[in-house]
């Protein structure tokens, strides 16, 4: 479908203004987001989600909104799995937690922008190459294989970070954190402080996370514009996302189970599109139905040690 460049200019600003909002006016203080807060923000962003999923059924139809729906699950479960990345990443580098807000939110300028150029060269590479959406098939069932097999392995170290690695060797690196400053100058020379090496290796990590949840998308929808929009709400909705589950992300050990599935069915899903075409409701049925069950696994089976955590935080006799 034809949307204007209009709209596409209205559409980001606004983006950009409710970002600014929430950075600049609701958080001014640089307070640590509560969990109360978290939760309510959280609502807000997947209210405010499906509001323009009905604007979509409104002025293209119900098929085109349920393909937005359907996107906006798929990038919001898979975006799940960047917090895991993140928290390990705040870790690693010792980020005040008052200055974790700041590093996602400039982190999420620089993935809508970067999604942007990806989704762009994808829907291309989609009408000009159509066999392509079978290497993207492939590609996710591979990720998801892979994915079951990382599910209960060591994680990654943020050292390894090829860009991490280049950018303290040629960039002077100040030894603590200023504030939100990402660079400062003393005695003449500019530096970079450590909230700068966070940003690029948060940024170079959304790029590869990127890797599967476009071609992901592609699976449900070749249009441009709900493949974008679908991506930037659910973009949008991280930040608020990571301070709720951010202290409780253990609970969840199963999920990497349901988003290894999750990538294996779009996958398939891809891959069986020459013979068969999966109707997007029953896409998005097996999506949240998977996910679901994932996390309520979790709940009701824990891990060993978090029930000794719970047993341990008990009353004592």
């Amino acid at each position: 479908m034809h949307i204007s460049l209009t709209f596409w200019i209205v559409f980001n600003a606004a983006l950009l203004v409710l970002l600014f909002l929430d950075l600049a006016v609701w958080n001014r203080e640089g307070r640590v987001l509560a969990f109360k807060h978290a939760l309510l923000s959280t609502g807000l962003w997947v209210a405010l989600a499906f509001v323009f999923a009905a604007f979509i059924h409104y002025w293209f139809g119900a098929g085109k909104a349920l393909e937005f729906v359907t996107g906006y699950v798929i990038e919001e479960s898979l975006s799940v799995d960047n917090l895991f990345v993140f928290i390990l990443l705040f870790h690693y580098f010792k980020v005040p937690p008052e200055q974790e807000r700041t590093v996602l939110f400039w982190g999420i300028l620089g993935a809508l922008a970067m999604r942007g150029a990806f989704i762009g060269a994808g829907v291309a590479l989609v009408h000009r190459f159509h066999w392509i959406l079978y290497l993207f098939g492939a590609f996710l069932v591979y990720s998801g294989v892979k994915l079951f097999g990382e599910a209960e392995s060591e994680p990654v170290d943020p050292s390894h970070n090829a860009l991490l690695r280049l950018t303290r060797r040629f960039v002077p690196v100040t030894d603590g954190y200023e504030g939100k400053r990402f660079f400062i100058r003393r005695a003449g020379s500019l530096l970079a402080t450590p909230l700068f090496v966070v940003l690029l290796v948060v940024e170079t990590t959304d790029i590869l996370f990127a890797t599967d949840s476009i071609p992901a998308i592609l699976a449900i929808s070749h249009d441009p514009f709900i493949v974008y929009t679908s991506n930037a709400f659910a973009i949008l909705g991280l930040r608020s996302m990571y301070f709720v589950l951010s202290a409780h992300m253990k609970v969840f050990h199963y999920l990497h189970y349901g988003l290894a599935v999750v990538l294996i069915f779009i996958g398939a899903k891809m891959l069986v599109g020459f013979r068969y075409q999966i109707p997007t409701w029953v896409a998005l049925v097996v999506i949240a139905g998977v996910l679901g069950a994932s996390i309520l696994a979790s709940v009701l089976f824990p891990k060993k040690e978090e029930k000794r955590a719970a047993s341990s935080a008990g009353p004592q006799g």
